[in-house]
């Protein structure tokens, strides 16, 4: 054999992936000629949020410590106010009730009805200690309850200019 030609060496590991022989024949023509070296593998370092900790860890308490740290965890529970009205009150009261909103330990809520409205607000006591109970301590001070929006006269096809009001419109 001619010096001009090297002699390419068996693969130790016939099983190996034929695509890598490729691409390692590829690369040992681009290298001028150098003999095939065989690649290393990588070894798996661990991750650096992770620190020196190997066992692994639930994603619950993960999302939770997140939570806390940008401060999160009283807007989410703000929200359970919302999704979780029907559990907290019950079926009954839910059916009748909306919550409308909550800003500073104020719940709004609004009722079907004028019935509904004094009932919840006869409840509204135990309401906010069952809310406070889910929620955290101290996180709703009180219950808003307001009945259904009456209709309004003030503009329309039944408006008259001077008049007082809706009363002048039943005669």
């Amino acid at each position: 054999m001619p010096d001009d030609e090297q002699q390419v060496e068996p693969d130790p590991e016939p099983d190996r992936d034929p695509l890598d022989l490729a691409r390692r024949i590829a690369d040992s023509y681009r290298g001028g000629g150098q003999p095939i070296q065989p690649r290393r593998q990588r070894t798996a370092r661990p991750s650096p949020r992770r620190g020196d900790r190997e066992d692994p860890t639930d994603l619950a308490s993960v999302l939770g410590e997140v939570l806390r740290e940008r401060g999160w965890d009283e807007r989410l529970a703000a929200q359970r106010v919302f999704s979780d009205w029907a559990s907290i009150v019950g079926p009954e009261v839910a059916q009748h009730s909306t919550v409308e909103g909550y800003e500073d330990g104020v719940v709004s809520v609004r009722t079907t009805s004028t019935a509904w409205a004094k009932q919840l607000t006869l409840l509204a006591p135990r309401v906010v200690a069952r809310l406070n109970e889910e929620l955290g301590d101290g996180s709703v001070l009180r219950v808003d309850v307001r009945g259904p929006q009456a209709p309004s006269w003030v503009k329309g096809k039944r408006t008259v200019r001077g008049s007082r009001g809706p009363r002048d419109t039943y005669g």
